[in-house]
């Protein structure tokens, strides 16, 4: 069993090493490709566009196959395809990768966390937060290193293909560890893999969506809004994720114990209160190191979100981990759909500033949805 946590926490934290690695540097995607802010925000939409299309169908393909063959197809795929982020002529070219960027993160996202529902189920206790954690880890490290190679002024092609190179070694390693679970035939009951939310998880789905929402603005937007609006030099811009991440990885560190302490409906309350009042002070004071306490504030306020929704969603009763999985991360990813088009509009009418206010509505939103839910 140590050994398949090991594996699955290893996908987990390359997921997330490789995707901050290339949104810390997304100022420098926009130099390349000459993008304003809406322009950005659009090409971030095909992203969202691949994982949404590939969601509702990866419950499925995991019935048909195992979660640990889709877990190794999305993570080898995430791996080759975003080195090309620099190298294509055109926007459009760059869409289109994207797009198929975002499948692949789709396919990734839902198989690694129904792994880490059968390591959970296991282990008979709470340990989804702690996989979450690792993802933080990768982000925060991902973070970190997109600063540095920064600063050292490495192209982003060679600084995206020596952490993918490295990243894949890495994914051999865990395929040998991933748990061999065996295909599924659907009975009556379930249904087929390919389904729309029920009702019992649409609000769970809801909840995940404005977390998630949060998650990829900050992902998104933390390095610009850094540059753009307190005027952070380049180097100093990507520690505001980095001091998301690191909350983001203490707070999934200690998660499942608060989580068993306090219980999910209390929990998800106090998240969304604590992901406000962060956002709040990082719009309030737009002073680089006032933006990083806020960020940190926000990183421990999401830190259990996700982890809870997909925990409920991997365990609902009569469903297999991957189809109730692809329910609630269908409606939760339907934010990095929605988000990335709306605030680069928002940025371009007025300011990226007043832009993450929208941001702001969907944490109060999610606390106000906890508060009503029937956990």
């Amino acid at each position: 069993m140590k050994f398949n946590r090991l594996a699955v926490n290893i996908i987990f934290m390359i997921n997330g090493f490789i995707y901050a690695n290339w949104i810390a540097r997304l100022p420098r995607v926009q130099e390349i490709y000459h993008l304003d802010n809406q322009s950005l925000g659009l090409v971030l939409l095909f992203v969202s566009m691949g994982a949404i299309s590939s969601m509702p169908f990866t419950g499925w393909l995991i019935q048909k196959s195992s979660s640990r063959t889709i877990t190794l197809c999305g993570a080898i795929a995430f791996c080759a395809l975003v080195p090309f982020i620099p190298l294509l002529p055109e926007v459009w070219q760059v869409r289109i990768l994207f797009y198929f960027v975002g499948v692949s993160a789709g396919l990734l996202d839902v198989a690694m966390n129904a792994q880490a529902v059968l390591v959970e189920q296991k282990f008979k206790k709470p340990i989804m937060s702690s996989f979450h954690a690792l993802f933080s880890v990768g982000m925060m490290l991902g973070a970190g290193s997109g600063a540095l190679f920064a600063k050292f002024a490495i192209s982003l092609f060679g600084h995206l293909l020596s952490v993918v190179l490295g990243c894949f070694v890495l994914v051999l390693f865990a395929a040998h560890y991933l748990i061999r679970d065996q295909p599924q035939e659907s009975t009556e009951e379930e249904g087929a893999g390919f389904r729309l939310p029920s009702k019992a998880l649409l609000g769970i789905g809801v909840i995940a969506f404005c977390g998630m929402t949060g998650e990829g603005a900050i992902a998104d937007w933390s390095s610009n809004y850094m540059e753009n609006i307190a005027h952070a030099d380049e180097a100093l811009a990507p520690l505001a994720l980095a001091a998301f991440s690191l909350a983001m990885t203490v707070g999934r560190l200690l998660g499942d114990r608060v989580r068993e302490k306090l219980g999910d409906k209390t929990l998800l309350l106090y998240s969304g209160f604590i992901s406000f009042i962060g956002l709040g002070i990082a719009l309030a004071f737009p002073v680089p190191y006032l933006i990083i306490v806020g960020f940190l504030i926000v990183g421990f306020g999401l830190a259990t979100v996700v982890p809870i929704t997909y925990s409920i969603a991997g365990n609902a009763p009569g469903l297999p981990p991957g189809v109730g999985l692809s329910m609630v991360t269908t409606v939760g990813y339907a934010g990095f759909l929605f988000g990335p088009p709306v605030i680069g509009f928002l940025a371009d009418w007025q300011n990226l500033r007043i832009a993450l206010f929208f941001i702001a509505v969907l944490f109060a939103l999610m606390t106000f949805l906890s508060f009503r839910s029937k956990l």
